[in-house]
């Protein structure tokens, strides 16, 4: 239809470079290139397919793993970085250094496990995924927090589409990893494809990425809701094909053949939205600008003022000029009255706040508390299921078919709050707050089923807590949007995504990993074994562990109520209030002529 709509315009060619320019250069495909981005920006959930290879390979033990795996939970949410690097640079700055260190950190660590360099000391393993880690950081800040931005007033929409393609990535790559290189049986190469796929995926998308002007229209976000829903629609089609397709895998045996259609069908579905929601949109802001050039309005506006002894006749040429920019001095002296009244007087929830207001808050606390404790719990969760799944008996192609499952309910997790909680707080006033507390009540349940090993639980806590950590991060970041503003979001990002490897250095390493080795050094001593690998099998291995996670889970929850109490007058009111007063403000100021003084005549 729309190269219908061209040729019937008449413009031939020309116009249909015009309307690919517009495409390119428009916000939808800045959108569209960000999805892509962040499909790939996940493979940090990949990491319990091949812990074990790592493991085995150079000799660690589960404390060390786990240490391994802090670093990389640590890279992939050290966000300063990335964030410094955005507020003097464009995003495609952003996005091309983090692909460059994700390709050298997972390149060097499969150089060290494929044996092709001299067997790297611990902290320098742990160097190095933290590097290629830490490339999950820069495309959320470089894609993410640009679409958010770029549509500020579905910012609840746009965090669960993107962000559930964080979670969707670690399915997409399990199965481009099976059509690439065959059955689960070399995780050395899924180490490689994960250095090499996002890395060129971003280096595909970046130019097209950056923060555009929005169009201030009165049904603006009404049609930007319809757009997104597009983008949600396919992406739900695209987790159920993926959840048929490890039903299906789990049953029966495929060939690499066989994953390559499946592979087939993830990558035309990944660029669906391009000719059913992107190209259309753009289309539309394309017609419309044809029509002012063809037909353009009149030049001058004029306005007739009548007085007690004339009438005077003014025009002015549309548009007006724009006020100036407030000046650098001006800026920097507001700046430092924010700062200098940091204690005293803070702005009120929704305005901006600067990195120190934001710090000093009680809300960030609670937010930092949560995020310790509850977040840091459902990534060891995740971090140990491999080796979960391992002491309990489970078979090598059970853990792929864990992780898949992980990955897609990660995903459902992010979306599905995403878009609930934008719905329930606009028609019941929903405060989002109490969204995360019912979230984390529901991580609690993953974990005792993790602790006591019911038939078959790992495959419905790996539901469950690959749902709850999705919808826990897009909760989070959505409402750290809404109560301290965006004008600093990269860097209040960052450090409410620096919160969680703390709880993950504590429960991953402190407790998992040590109540592991504690348990195999006794079930060795107790077979006489002298070998050296520490593995543990049974339900004890990783039971006690997951009792205290869900204690400090639960306690979060608890902790979170704070928040929700403090915050449910503001999520009583219009919390979009201030974007819709800025959308009348500039409507306002391009109707306002300039007129001379009556008496000038």
């Amino acid at each position: 239809m729309v190269v219908a709509g061209i040729a019937g315009g008449g413009g031939g060619w020309a116009d249909m470079r015009s309307l690919s320019f517009q495409v390119i250069t428009g916000r939808w495909f800045g959108m569209f290139a960000s999805y892509q981005v962040m499909s790939a920006a996940g493979a940090t959930y990949t990491f319990g397919l091949y812990s074990g290879t790592i493991k085995s390979t150079l000799g660690y033990d589960q404390t060390t793993l786990n240490l391994l795996s802090f670093f990389k939970d640590l890279g992939a949410n050290l966000g300063v970085i990335s964030g410094l690097i955005n507020e003097v640079t464009p995003p495609w700055m952003v996005l091309s250094t983090g692909a460059t260190l994700n390709f050298f950190g997972y390149f060097m660590i499969w150089l060290a496990v494929s044996l092709k360099i001299a067997m790297p000391k611990v902290w320098q393993m742990c160097l190095y995924i933290c590097i290629g880690a830490n490339f999950q950081s820069f495309a959320n800040i470089g894609a993410l927090v640009t679409c958010v931005k770029n549509f500020p007033e579905s910012r609840g929409v746009v965090l669960g589409v993107l962000m559930g393609y964080v979670g969707l990535s670690g399915a997409i790559i399990t199965q481009l990893y099976h059509a690439f290189f065959g059955n689960y049986n070399d995780p050395k190469a899924l180490i490689l494809l994960i250095a090499c796929l996002p890395a060129a995926i971003s280096f595909a998308f970046l130019w097209t990425i950056r923060i555009r002007k929005v169009i201030r229209r009165r049904r603006r976000q009404e049609n930007e809701l319809k757009a997104l829903y597009k983008f949600l629609y396919i992406s739900l089609a695209l987790a159920g094909f993926l959840m048929i397709m490890i039903i299906v895998e789990k049953q029966l045996t495929f060939q690499q053949s066989d994953y390559g259609g499946i592979a087939a069908v993830v990558l035309l579905m990944l660029f669906l939205p391009l000719p059913v929601a992107v190209i259309p949109e753009e289309f539309k802001l394309w017609k419309i600008g044809q029509q002012v050039l063809t037909e353009p309005p009149p030049s001058q506006l004029k306005i007739i003022i009548t007085g007690d002894s004339n009438t005077q006749i003014c025009s002015s040429p549309l548009p007006p000029e724009s006020a100036p920019p407030p000046s650098p001095a001006t800026s920097s002296q507001s700046e430092a009255s924010c700062s200098s009244n940091v204690f005293s007087r803070l702005p009120e929830r929704g305005d901006d706040h600067t990195i120190r207001q934001a710090l000093f808050s009680l809300d960030m606390l609670v937010l930092f508390f949560v995020a310790i404790w509850g977040i840091g719990g459902t990534l060891t969760a995740i971090d140990n299921l491999g080796q979960i799944g391992t002491s309990l008996g489970y078979p090598q192609k059970s853990l792929s078919t864990l992780i898949s499952l992980v990955s897609i309910w990660n995903y459902l997790g992010r979306v599905t709050t995403g878009f609930g909680s934008e719905m329930v707080l606009h028609k019941y006033k929903f405060p989002r707050p109490l969204i995360l507390t019912l979230i984390l009540l529901l991580a609690c349940v993953g974990h005792l089923l993790i602790a006591f090993n019911i038939k078959n639980g790992l495959y419905f806590a790996s539901i469950i807590i690959g749902y709850c950590a999705g919808a826990q991060w897009s909760v989070l970041f959505t409402v750290i949007s809404e109560i301290f503003g965006l004008k600093y979001l990269p860097r209040l990002y960052s450090l409410g995504a620096l919160a969680s490897p703390i709880g993950a250095y504590v429960l991953n390493v402190r407790v998992a990993g040590y109540l592991y080795d504690k348990e195999a050094k006794r079930q060795m001593a107790g077979l006489g074994d002298d070998n050296n690998d520490l593995n543990c099998s049974g339900v004890e291995c990783f039971k006690l562990a997951f009792i205290i996670i869900t204690a400090a889970t639960l306690l979060s929850s608890l902790v979170s109520l704070i928040l929700v109490i403090r915050t449910r007058e503001f999520y009583n009111g219009d919390i979009y209030k201030k974007f819709r007063e800025q959308d009348a403000t500039a409507a306002e100021t391009e109707m306002v002529p300039t007129c001379p003084s009556p008496a000038a005549g």
